[in-house]
């Protein structure tokens, strides 16, 4: 995740100490929508394993290379390499298509030109659900988000709902029936099971964002510790299997 509000009224947020509900099954195509290579990889992927192996199409659009992302490497030969890692990865859980919008990394901005793009890939990929990284202001108590991250979500939430105002929901035409963001308060799960080995494999082939992240410690037991933290068990849900946490933005 690379350096560089409010939310939209609609937002759909979990009732205050309610627990997590099962993920909808009744769809069969998702577009995962975010700002920097890696970004999949933390806090999703498990859940896109699943998903694959299920027989379900999943597709990545990434609004940047992520080329700011490594300290002391020139962004043109940052980007293609990041590009690289991230294919790789993608294809750990299942993910064949990866593309890149091309928008500046750690400088993205909600504007008409980057909604235009998100539509567009929308409209292309024809999703049943479009899913993209938690855009709030902070994941923690002193875990402020990125500005990327909470630029690129509010453009997913516009081109959708401009999409949705526009013609109505129906995925045939290219309009998805839901939006969820990965969330650490959410409002859904999925059991991720017997997935949480490929979600490691494929955080730990950015193999040269984390080893200047973490220079001291090897990357794949970088990519094991923050894994297994983010999928850690939750009292009282799924039989206290590793989970990961969606919530449902719209409709």
């Amino acid at each position: 995740m690379s350096d560089s509000t409010d939310r939209p009224e609609q937002d759909s947020q979990p009732e205050t100490g309610a627990l997590p509900v099962p993920f909808p099954t009744d769809w069969t195509r998702c577009l995962i929508l975010v700002a920097h290579p890696d970004d999949p990889e933390y806090g999703m992927s498990a859940a896109v394993a699943r998903w694959t192996a299920e027989g379900r199409s999943v597709v990545y659009v990434l609004a940047s290379s992520g080329e700011a992302g490594i300290e002391g490497m020139a962004p043109e030969i940052a980007g293609p390499i990041r590009e690289e890692e991230q294919r790789r990865s993608a294809a750990h859980v299942g993910v064949d298509t990866v593309e890149f919008l091309g928008f500046p990394d750690s400088r993205i901005v909600n504007n008409g030109e980057l909604r235009d793009a998100i539509a567009d890939s929308i409209r292309k990929h024809r999703p049943d659900i479009v899913v993209s990284l938690y855009s709030g202001p902070e994941f923690g108590p002193g875990m402020p988000n990125q500005s990327d991250h909470m630029e690129f979500g509010d453009a997913v939430g516009a081109a959708y709902d401009d999409l949705v105002a526009a013609v109505g929901v129906d995925s045939r035409e290219g309009r998805p029936q839901m939006w969820f963001e990965s969330d650490p308060r959410p409002s859904h799960y999925v059991d991720v099971t017997g997935f949480v080995d490929p979600a490691i494999d494929a955080l730990a082939e950015h193999k040269e964002y984390m080893s200047v992240l973490d220079p001291q410690t090897p990357v794949r037991e970088q990519a094991q510790t923050q894994f297994e933290r983010m999928v850690a068990p939750v009292e009282g849900l799924a039989d206290g299997n590793p989970v990961v946490g969606f919530t449902r933005k719209r409709p």
